[in-house]
């Protein structure tokens, strides 16, 4: 585990660092090589340059090879307990998202509030999810993830409380937005704990659990809560408390299933036990001479994503087309989570418990989703040596296809002599679209960007969020104005106009990616890693 010669080290955004230190016998001094680091985030200090150019006799803490401690050395038995228990949180987490609405009836009458001041808890949920990522991802950083995961499942159970107890629309509002911010740890931390612990050739899978936890979770959230609302004794308010109680099982397994998997929080404890134990203070975990202060961590957090956003042709293409393309779908999605119980109550005279079973094509969608991805990953594969990350696309090119056909099949099936499951084959269509388009983003832009990669989707992630924030705020009023078909049918033919996006990326991709500064640092250490192999 210590090591004084040769060591390499992978840090946490995926930066390989490759640092031949010296014994004390050789002066000659440390050789260093960074591959693709991003110097605004290092802020080495003298005294750390000095061990490095071997002035002191530091003793590297590392993993030896094989070496349990290591997340990615965990038994096989305790990485799949890891992930299962992560998409159980993130099931968790959508369910959050989307059950809430489910109670509006009984809200309104109880809190004697508007179906549209009930509707900005849905918005203001979106809002928090979207912003409070670009902060928390700097506290992972500084204090692992495993205290994120315990900070947001006790937040998310006192908002539960909040919101049960409340005896105005305010507090809801108010209690909402801190939901949204406290489960957006169960979507960035778990793709972060699944990527510590599976090597990525064997990380398809997890991801895709991960991917179908996401989306199929929006669906189990209604089915269940629907029929919670039909009950007279139950209502919006125990909607919250049984959601309660299903999140302290989650609460009770944390401590049993979940430890640290961020391999240089473990390393800096090892060093710091050794410390401790030895009184030898040489003992050094190199990712302790790099860390930076929280603040300018949270600020790179903030700052980068913008940045991309601004002046990167890749991001710009799949996050300010955002708005555009992915933002837009996921902007119907949270459309639709409000809009399904208007187009079943009006057209076919659902009740809030049918209109709830409706959510079980979220679930279907996302099943065929992770099925078609194994085929996806398949073709990444194959063709790879010849398409680079443009390999990523193939799916996403049929789904901008399928997104508009699914719209216009729900719009032109909201009429009552059309079978109601029409409409649910319009819904599914469309939403399993949107979880390969949802699936391509993430792996397209995380092989474009490599370290800066979480900056880039968190960017993507914050106008996509965005956008699911201010849909709902005139789902109402466009289908009152426009009527069900017309309103959708004009989704239909926005959707249509976006279907250009993935075809161009797919064939002029690697010269849009060749004036990305971020992009090409990533193709120049590719191929710097290649040659030397």
């Amino acid at each position: 585990m210590v090591k004084d010669m040769h060591m390499r080290r992978e840090t946490g955004d995926n930066t390989v660092v490759q640092v031949s230190t010296p014994s004390s016998s050789n002066a000659s001094g440390a050789q260093e090589e960074l591959t693709v680091v991003d110097k605004a985030e290092l802020h080495l200090k003298s005294e750390s340059e000095k061990n490095l150019s071997g002035e002191d006799d530091t003793i590297w803490v590392d993993f030896e090879e094989g070496d349990i401690r290591n997340p990615v050395n965990f038994s096989r038995s305790k990485k799949w307990s890891i992930t299962y228990l992560c998409c159980f949180s993130t099931v968790m987490g959508s369910c959050v998202a989307s059950a809430y609405n489910m109670g509006f009836e009984s809200m309104i009458a109880d809190l004697n509030c508007t179906e549209f001041q009930a509707t900005i808890g849905l918005a203001l949920f979106a809002l928090g999810f979207g912003v409070v990522p670009l902060v928390t991802a700097s506290f992972s950083e500084e204090f692992g993830r495993q205290p994120l995961y315990y900070s947001a499942v006790i937040g998310i159970e006192l908002m539960y409380i909040m919101i049960a107890e409340a005896k105005n629309i305010q507090t809801v509002l108010i209690a909402r937005f801190l939901q949204g911010s406290f489960a957006s740890t169960w979507a960035t931390m778990v793709g972060g704990s699944i990527a510590d612990i599976w090597p990525s050739r064997e990380r398809g899978l997890p991801m895709s659990l991960f991917s179908f936890a996401a989306v199929g979770g929006v669906g189990i959230g209604p089915v269940c809560a629907g029929w919670i609302e039909m009950n007279p004794r139950l209502q919006w308010r125990w909607i919250q408390w049984i959601e309660m109680i299903v999140t302290a099982l989650y609460l009770i397994l944390l401590p049993v299933i979940m430890t640290e998997t961020r391999s240089s929080i473990i390393l800096i404890r090892i060093a710091r036990k050794m410390r401790k134990e030895t009184g030898n203070n040489r003992y050094r975990a190199r990712v302790e001479l790099e860390r930076t202060k929280l603040s300018t961590l949270i600020y790179i957090s903030c700052t980068r994503p913008i940045q991309l956003l601004l002046t990167e042709p890749v991001v710009a293409s799949f996050s300010v087309n955002s708005l555009l393309w992915i933002g837009f779908m996921w902007g119907i999605l949270y459309c639709m989570i409000e809009s399904i119980g208007l187009v079943f109550k009006t057209v076919h005279g659902f009740n809030i418990g049918q209109v709830g079973t409706v959510f079980v094509t979220f679930i279907i969608s996302a099943f065929l989703g992770v099925c078609t991805n194994l085929y996806q990953d398949h073709l990444y594969r194959k063709n790879f040596a010849t398409r680079g990350p443009e390999a990523r696309l193939y799916l996403a090119c049929l789904a901008a296809i399928l997104a508009p056909s699914g719209m216009f099949i729900y719009a032109w099936s909201t009429f009552s002599h059309v079978p109601w499951i029409a409409l649910a084959i319009g819904i599914t269509v469309f939403l399993y679209a949107t979880f390969i388009i949802y699936s391509a983003v993430f792996t397209y832009l995380a092989d474009c960007y490599g370290p800066f990669a979480s900056s880039a989707l968190a960017g993507q992630s914050l106008l996509r969020n965005i956008a699911a924030m201010a849909f709902p705020l005139f789902t109402q009023q466009m289908f009152t104005r426009l009527t069900f078909k017309w309103a959708n049918t004009l989704f239909g033919c926005i959707a249509c106009l976006m279907m250009p996006i993935p075809f161009i990326l797919f064939f002029y991709g690697p010269r849009i990616r060749s004036k990305s500064r971020f992009s090409r640092m990533v193709m120049m250490a590719e191929q710097s890693i290649g040659g030397k192999a």
